[in-house]
């Protein structure tokens, strides 16, 4: 693989119904070989044509733009064009940025330089202003609604509790892909008790063809970015005025330094990427709807506080990312029913940690169907967690300092001192907590 050839940013188009959105991308590789790729997104409603074309323009290059980084990493050529529309300087600096903080750990897992490596063309002639959409804009209604990303795990919910409490009129909503599993997510609307609205992904198979062949680039990318913009769209052709995803400000914090910088798995769920998104729809005259997370100020001890009130949700939630895979591997079965969380992976070993602190041991494990403070393959798992292992994990984590007042807690209660994991919480890492 070389950064020879190039990615080209070649169309995006709408289906006849109003329905579908097309957008299209391709890899010119050093040979001269061309790779096209088509994604498909599949709304519920039709877009209506009522709707500003500048400004439906406007979110649809975004978008365009946000879901293109599942394909240019797969050979992350410096070259890059775009066809059929330009960028000006703001907005190729702010997709520099979410490029290559977004993709951070993909950077240092594929032991890639990324210092200069994503260069994205602007005009110095495009002036994009407020005034551009002024005339013919059929507005955000009045109305103070607010549409809330789903993922079907404790923040969401908290989200949601928050708002019903300011009696706030809440949709939820849902982005997905064919092959990928969204029951728990639905439980989890269906206990909520709000109306939803769900847009469906098609990745292009060739996609996953060549991240099985391993001859290209696999890794994270920063999904929250391109579920933002499509929740932004979804706002403004179905008329809400607020566009929640609910992010708590432990995901500001980092994995570790990598060639001189941070990287952070949580990137497009932090305070950062928040801001300059906010930035950016004022700027592409997109700042009517507004963009925000309910849960900025919260850590995760507060959030879990706040989710242990509403146990009506305690059979339905799940965090284990295993069940959101698109194509899933994980499945099994305890009495009749798949279980929600896999009990191995550093989302269940977290969030068991988060609610032992507030919740009795029977509570926990009924919702886990274990204990895993007994599990001694996770000791090691659990030292990353902690902050005395080799690396803050790679997921939607908290802190190290999160996590040890949580094992202090539950520590207190006296519920776990014959278990494995706490004994060593007493023995490493306790002596040395302030």
């Amino acid at each position: 693989m070389n950064s020879q050839g190039y990615f080209s940013f070649d169309t995006y188009s709408i289906s006849d119904d109003r329905k579908s959105l097309y957008f299209d991308y391709s890899h010119i590789l050093p040979d001269g070989n061309k790779i096209p790729f088509k994604e498909k997104v599949i709304f519920p409603y039709a877009i209506s044509t009522s709707i500003s074309s500048v400004l439906l323009n406007q979110i649809l290059i975004s978008l365009h733009l946000a879901i293109g980084i599942s394909y240019w990493k797969l050979y992350c050529p410096s070259h890059i064009q775009i066809r059929g529309y330009q960028l000006d300087s703001f907005q190729a600096h702010f997709w520099n940025t979410v490029y290559t903080k977004g993709l951070g750990e993909f950077f240092f897992k594929n032991k890639i330089n990324f210092h200069g490596l994503i260069d994205f063309p602007y005009s110095e002639k495009i002036v994009i202003t407020n005034d551009v959409v002024s005339t013919g804009f059929i507005p955000v209604n009045n109305k103070q609604n607010y549409l809330l990303g789903i993922g079907g795990g404790k923040d969401s919910i908290v989200a949601l509790e928050m708002l019903k409490q300011a009696k706030k009129d809440t949709t939820g909503f849902i982005l997905y892909h064919k092959n990928e599993d969204i029951k728990i997510k639905k439980e989890v609307l269906g206990v909520m008790g709000i109306n939803s609205l769900i847009v469906e992904r098609e990745i292009d198979k060739k996609l996953f063809e060549l991240n099985k062949s391993h001859k290209v680039y696999n890794g994270h990318v920063p999904i929250t970015a391109i579920y933002s913009f499509v929740g932004i769209l979804l706002a403004l052709i179905m008329g809400y005025s607020f566009v929640i995803i609910p992010n708590g400000k432990s995901s500001n914090i980092g994995n570790l330094c990598y060639l001189g910088e941070i990287i952070n798995h949580q990137w497009s769920k932090s305070e950062e990427f928040e801001d300059l998104l906010r930035k950016y729809l004022d700027h592409s005259s997109l700042g009517r709807i507004a963009y925000s997370s309910i849960l900025r100020h919260m850590n995760e001890l507060e959030i879990t506080k706040e989710f242990i009130k509403h146990k009506k949700y305690f059979n339905v939630f799940s965090s284990c990312n295993k069940n959101f895979r698109i194509y899933k591997t994980h499945k099994t079965i305890a009495n009749n029913k798949e279980l929600r969380w896999c009990g191995k992976c550093p989302k269940c070993a977290f969030v068991f940690t988060m609610l032992s602190a507030y919740l009795s041991g029977g509570e926990v494990e009924d919702i886990f169907k274990k204990n895993l403070y007994k599990d001694p393959s996770l000791i090691i798992l659990y030292k990353d967690l902690l902050g005395v292992g080799d690396l803050k994990p790679f997921d939607c984590v908290g802190t190290p300092d999160e996590v040890r007042t949580a094992f202090y807690m539950a520590y207190k209660r006296n519920e776990y001192k014959d278990d494995v994991i706490m004994n060593m919480f007493i023995k490493e890492v306790l002596p040395n907590m302030k």
